[in-house]
């Protein structure tokens, strides 16, 4: 399965934490703004005998706020992290966690069965069992 959207911007962060660490460049990236728009959230995905399985975590989420379709051979997931109530007695020294849309797309191979997939919702992980298509068998035919 292939991700479809790559954003060169991650790695750009990415290399600046490695280099420079937090002294130089924060953790949080370009702005506020722009990681809030660009919450990714961690997938697993596999093989399994005989279905593919897409693991999401997605911590503070809640099973309504999340939707998954399947359009051209393409799985989306699709979501929001609501912030929490601003806190406004404390001083943040630093805020990591990040809230609002995420969008993760996948390109099926054609050899699933896109109409019985199933998803379940426990613990914060988001679990997408597709089940691979039953091979079809070359069929003979005779000449008359």
């Amino acid at each position: 399965m292939n991700i479809i959207k790559w954003n060169p911007w991650n790695e750009g962060t990415r290399l600046q934490n490695r280099f420079f660490g937090d002294s130089f460049f924060p953790a949080t990236g370009l702005n506020d703004e722009f990681e809030t728009r660009n919450w990714r959230p961690a997938v697993d995905v596999y093989d399994k005998d005989d279905k593919l399985v897409i693991k999401a975590e997605l911590p503070g989420i809640e099973k309504k706020d999340i939707e998954i379709d399947v359009k051209e051979g393409v799985l989306t997931l699709k979501g929001e992290r609501s912030d929490e109530n601003e806190v406004t007695e404390h001083n943040y020294y630093r805020k990591e966690r990040t809230y609002g849309k995420f969008h993760r797309a996948f390109t099926l191979p054609e050899s699933v069965d896109t109409e019985k997939i199933e998803a379940n919702f426990k613990d914060g992980v988001l679990t997408v069992d597709i089940p691979k298509a039953e091979e079809r068998k070359p069929k003979k035919i005779s000449v008359h």
